[in-house]
């Protein structure tokens, strides 16, 4: 079996909680209601996609139409299960991404995340992916939590 990245099938859904339960990125018992649309609406503009290592989902990405914009997109959500951490393969999802939206004609990706010392991997993350760091906003998710946006032209 090999490596692939694909769109999410709502098979995949367990294997994908456990992907975000090891990244303790926030509760996994989340994912049913974030992804619901996606299986549910053929005219969503989503993207969930999964990467596969023989043949088991180890990572997960969604991205989103921002609302009010012309061909900019958000990344909500970007997670490897932590034992694949490391190895690229989150590079590999951010490129594909990024080669997908560009393909279809949209213009920019945004990126947030926590200003918490302890996501300084996660920024330094999307500095290596050439993502420029475009604001922050104090205090946004709680008191002393900023939010920092991370902004990257596509064409």
């Amino acid at each position: 079996m090999s490596s692939t990245i694909r769109k999410v099938s709502p098979i995949d859904v367990q294997d994908l909680k456990a992907v975000i339960d090891s990244s303790e990125l926030f509760p996994s018992e989340l994912l049913d209601e974030m992804i619901a649309d996606y299986f549910n609406n053929p005219s969503s503009e989503d993207i969930w996609l999964t990467k596969d290592e023989e043949g088991i989902p180890v990572a997960i990405a969604y991205c989103a139409p921002e609302k009010m914009t012309e061909g900019t997109y958000n990344l909500y959500l970007i997670a490897v299960r932590k034992e694949y951490q490391g190895n690229g393969i989150g590079a590999k999802i951010m490129s594909y991404i990024e080669k997908l939206l560009r393909e279809a004609g949209h213009r920019v990706l945004i990126v947030e995340t926590s200003g918490l010392p302890e996501f300084e991997l996660t920024r330094e993350f999307y500095d290596k992916c050439g993502y420029a760091r475009e604001a922050v906003i104090r205090d946004f998710y709680q008191e002393g939590e900023d939010k920092v946006v991370f902004w990257k032209k596509l064409n």
